[in-house]
């Protein structure tokens, strides 16, 4: 069984860019991970364009070249296809890592196809980088797993003329609303705080904000969900209880890292912030030879980390290996 210099948990930005610069350096890399490359990305809305500009976005010093002033979720996909071809990169895609054995220099990562097929990789360092997109904030609230409720937003055509109920405050929730009644849906956005997020784009909290004055999106402020049936979503708030007719519910209540994930591999996490232990310098966890990169770092406070900063964080743990001095950015 080959041994891989370096073994990365995660097909996105940064997971790649970790591999990418393991390669640069001359070494071995494996990247695994559970779903398809860039998973994340994939299950973004079909026509999100991204809020930042595209050389925020880039790994491995190769250009985004794009249509228009910011990229698109389809030209960002596309951009880190390429990235993974031309560097090379050797992937197992569609693979759930089960565990970890052994120690620094000397790690197994044990892993599990979709077909049921046990695998095994040896490497001398991990690197843990699988993001946080694919564990939605539940609500905890009968009904949440009805199928016609999801926690990601895809496309309104199928809502055209239908209720729908978009459920949070934030950049998700309110562009998804704006989206759906561009396209003929009415729409009811629910939130249970007393006004949108602060961290609301600039360009789309007038947007949101004029819409729902003039009456074009219902919205409800103060408002708690207690029940969501196969029609409807019960609220409750200072008026009372109320019933939302709705044929599709996107509960889009933020995500989080996957902590159990983490602390099977034996990282210690903050109780309160539920941010890793690591040495900020080289990104090493308090496991020797395991390393944690992108936004995993930030543990409850996914805003911190972005793919603008994750990217670079395999640049530093490489340097790290090599013994070099990582170059400013």
């Amino acid at each position: 069984m080959a041994t891989y210099d370096v073994i990365c948990i995660g097909a996105g930005p940064t997971g790649l860019a970790c591999a990418i610069e393991a390669v640069r350096a001359g070494m071995k890399a494996l990247v695994i991970d559970k779903g398809c490359l860039c998973n994340s990305i994939y299950h973004y809305p079909v026509n999100m364009y991204f809020f930042t500009t595209p050389e925020l976005l880039e790994i491995g010093d190769l250009p985004l070249v794009c249509a228009a002033e910011k990229p698109t979720r389809t030209e960002a996909l596309k951009y880190y296809r390429k990235a993974t071809e031309h560097y090379g990169l050797e992937l197992r895609l569609y693979e759930t890592v089960l565990r970890m054995d052994g120690h620094d220099g000397k790690f197994t990562v044990v892993t599990k196809t979709e077909k049921g097929t046990g695998q095994k990789y040896t490497g001398k360092k991990v690197v843990i980088a699988t993001g946080y997109y694919d564990l939605p904030n539940m609500m905890g609230v009968p009904g949440e797993e009805l199928p016609h409720v999801s926690h990601y937003y895809t496309e309104p055509h199928e809502f055209w003329s239908q209720e729908v109920v978009v459920i949070g405050g934030k950049n998700s929730a309110a562009e998804a609303a704006l989206d759906l009644y561009r396209n003929g849906v009415r729409v009811t956005l629910v939130h249970r705080n007393a006004e949108l997020g602060s961290t609301i784009k600039y360009w789309v909290r007038p947007d949101i904000e004029n819409r729902i004055k003039a009456g074009q999106v219902s919205a409800m402020f103060n408002t708690h969900v207690k029940k969501i049936t196969a029609d409807e979503v019960i609220v409750q708030n200072g008026g009372g209880e109320k019933r939302l007719p709705a044929r599709q519910v996107f509960a889009l209540t933020g995500y989080h890292p996957d902590f159990a994930f983490i602390e099977s591999f034996g990282v210690k996490l903050d109780a309160q912030t539920k941010k890793p232990a690591l040495n900020p310098e080289t990104l090493e966890s308090n496991i020797p030879g395991l390393y944690l990169a992108g936004v995993v770092i930030g543990g409850k406070h996914t805003g911190e980390i972005f793919i603008e900063n994750g990217r670079f964080h395999g640049k530093q743990i490489i340097a790290a290996l090599t013994g070099k001095r990582m170059a400013k950015a």
